[in-house]
């Protein structure tokens, strides 16, 4: 997945190689948040999202909004998630730990949940390379699409992780 997209900047893989800056990313993504706001709700030290924010604005994956009057005559300054994420492939940016990133993420979001509230399928494969490229290939698209729609107003919010790997216990 990921073959139309292009290759991240070894700053911007290094961005998103990060848990906690992966969710503030999943945060602002349909309004923007305050640094205190998105400390607030990551259970997190302001400072220490500051630093995480500053990063992502820095490579473009945040942005700024105009600032508004905060509480007893302060200046807020809201942040939205611009989307650049989904238009690169950090896998050939030579910095690890992104994948390990995306799935710590996942799995932080995933306690606030009632896991009995999610949809879940495991799915037990034997590919070609080729029938490997197509199923990629097939999911992407289905990724791109939902990805492009205009979201409705009225909608909820979900989000969708999906993991293929090889099945070295099948393997042995």
């Amino acid at each position: 997945m990921g073959n139309k997209r292009r290759p991240a900047t070894e700053a911007e893989a290094r961005a998103l190689a990060s848990a906690i800056r992966l969710r503030i990313l999943r945060l602002c993504l349909d309004q923007a948040l305050t640094n205190k706001e998105i400390a607030q709700r990551l259970g997190a030290n302001p400072a220490t999202t500051l630093h995480h924010v500053r990063k992502l604005v820095q490579t473009e994956f945040l942005a700024a909004e105009p600032s508004r009057p905060g509480p007893r005559g302060s200046t807020e300054i809201p942040y939205r998630a611009t989307g650049k994420s989904w238009e690169m492939d950090v896998r050939e940016s030579g910095v690890i730990g992104a994948k390990a990133a995306m799935l710590d993420a996942f799995l932080e979001e995933l306690k606030l949940v009632d896991v009995e509230e999610g949809h879940f399928t495991r799915l037990g494969l034997r590919l070609t390379a080729d029938g490997l490229g197509e199923l990629l290939e097939r999911l992407q698209e289905v990724f791109d699409d939902f990805r492009d729609r205009r979201p409705p107003p009225d909608g909820e919010a979900y989000s969708l992780f999906v993991a293929l790997h090889r099945d070295v216990s099948r393997d042995s």
